[in-house]
């Protein structure tokens, strides 16, 4: 675990109890991005909200510390976001009048070869399609279509799936052809290694088996994204999102209590709706005899997917990458090919330690110079890889050696790590059970069909008309976009307080 204090809710009188006024209409359990982004949504429709978190500052996994040295700034999780920047709630908010800015990298994404080239995820669609030779047509007819669509794109794809006709039902469907595939289906129409393996690492963001159904979707989008809305980082860290939509809920009349835990609905104030930024079993255990047993069950029964093992770096130097291209981007990804990256994947589905692991990396400094001590020339610098649920192994030598593989002379580097374990992780955030940072499993269906494993047109409604799920454990699932909390703060408006949203 990283030492140094939090930064969220500095300057807004939002950190522990407060004194508040009576008649609240509806209260959020979780200050994690979702929560917060339900809360301003409901606040936005004119009610009372108030929000409960049980850590001393909001944020959930978007937060930003000093978990190394003094001075060296880190995201504890989330770090870049195409999906923030391209999240149609979080864009239609404002939240730059807030504090939040993005910077963006030269590159947003470089996927290393051993050979020292390297193939890219550039802005421009054609420099992208250019440096994978003769699969840049092929790239060109999967993503061309959508390019300049990406608002009704997002705003289609970014919910649930049964919740109404999609907006662009035809710009949506033609996406959904290869969206639901398997990526390792999707490999199929590129001849080259450069273009499987760069498909494979981004569809190696979401915790699933590249043969299961939908990770060509998560591959696709987030291609799209850095042509259409980049893979920035927030200007001085995640915690500027979390800050941001804190500060925007408090200058829209809501209230935020943090160092409050929540262990039962029966120790809160009377309110029409209560939104539960938690794990689906949390919230049954919170909700009590509120909710039926049945149902309740259900939610205790969630399937939580593979953990993360994550190091952040405090670097006397940039990271040394043999590719000139790594060296320009913001993010890099680390598996030679797409058949090293699936098993890799597969080891961590089936309770084993990759070996040798799919690492994903991020150097947000790169960019962003207040993440370190002015003059000094360092960098903060991150990389995971994905690891059974509630492993409690060390996979830190795995993961060096596959850095110095492709940067060699970066241990040489490093002033102090700190290695955070999936328990480590789950300490730091409950809704990160065992490890898992993507709010469950999301191999074969399970991105669509949580939290319960039934197809149900609202999956954000509970049996009880006054209480909501709205985690990552809900449809779009995992990502700091906000999307699960603005969806279930749209049906609790309906059907709580017969508002059309």
């Amino acid at each position: 675990m990283g030492r140094g204090e939090g930064l969220g809710g500095r300057g807004l009188g939002i950190a522990g109890s407060m004194v508040t006024t009576p008649g609240v209409d509806a209260i959020v359990v979780g200050a994690g991005p979702n929560g917060l982004t339900a809360a301003v949504t409901l606040a936005r429709a004119g009610l009372h909200v108030r929000v409960y978190e049980g850590a001393t500052t909001v944020g959930g996994s978007a937060r930003t510390e000093e978990l190394t040295l003094p001075g060296f700034r880190h995201d504890p999780c989330s770090a870049v976001h195409p999906l923030g920047a391209g999240s149609p709630v979080l864009n239609a908010l404002g939240l730059e009048r807030h504090g939040l800015s993005w910077i963006h990298p030269e590159l947003p994404l470089a996927h290393p070869f051993p050979d020292g080239s390297a193939a890219i995820l550039a802005r421009s669609m054609t420099e992208t399609a250019d440096a994978l030779g003769g699969d840049g047509r092929t790239y060109l007819r999967l993503l061309g279509p959508f390019q300049g669509r990406w608002d009704e794109l997002a705003a289609d794809v970014l919910r649930a799936p049964l919740d109404g006709w999609p907006r662009r039902p035809l710009t949506y469907g033609r996406f959904g052809l290869f969206a639901a595939l398997p990526v390792a289906v999707l490999a199929r129409f590129f001849s080259g290694s450069r273009a499987r393996g760069l498909l494979g690492g981004l569809a190696g963001h979401v915790t699933a088996p590249l043969t299961s159904p939908l990770t060509s979707g998560i591959a696709l989008m987030f291609a799209l994204a850095a042509h259409e809305v980049g893979w920035p980082v927030p200007r001085g860290g995640t915690q500027a999102i979390s800050d941001a939509l804190a500060a925007l809920l408090v200058s829209l009349g809501g209230e935020i209590e943090t160092g409050h835990h929540v262990g039962s609905l029966d120790e809160l104030p009377a309110a029409r709706a209560y939104l539960f930024d938690t794990t689906p079993e949390n919230a049954a255990a919170i909700a009590g005899a509120r909710l039926p047993q049945r149902y309740a069950n259900l939610l205790h029964r969630y399937q939580h997917g593979p953990a993360v093992f994550k190091i952040d770096y405090a670097l006397s130097g940039p990271v040394p990458w043999t590719a000139a291209a790594a060296r320009r981007a913001g993010t890099v990804h680390l598996g030679p090919s797409m058949a090293e990256i699936g098993a890799a994947l597969r080891s961590a589905q089936r309770g084993l330690a990759p070996d040798p692991p799919f690492v994903i990396t991020a150097q947000p400094s790169l960019v962003d110079p207040s993440r370190v001590p002015p003059g000094t020339g360092s960098h903060v610098f991150w990389a995971y890889a994905q690891v059974p649920n509630g492993w409690r192994g060390n996979l830190t030598d795995a993961i060096e050696g596959q850095i110095e593989r492709f940067a060699p002379g970066f241990r040489d580097l490093i002033l102090f790590r700190t290695v955070t374990g999936p328990a480590d992780l789950a300490v730091r955030n409950p809704n990160n059970v065992g490890g898992d940072i993507a709010g469950g499993r999301c191999d074969q269906m399970r991105l669509l069909l949580r939290p319960v494993p039934v197809p149900v047109p609202i999956p954000y409604l509970t049996p009880n008309p006054g209480l909501y799920l709205c985690s990552s454990a809900t449809p779009p699932g995992p990502g700091v976009h906000g999307m699960c909390g603005y969806h279930a703060a749209r049906a609790a408006l309906r059907r709580s307080f017969a508002l059309s949203p």
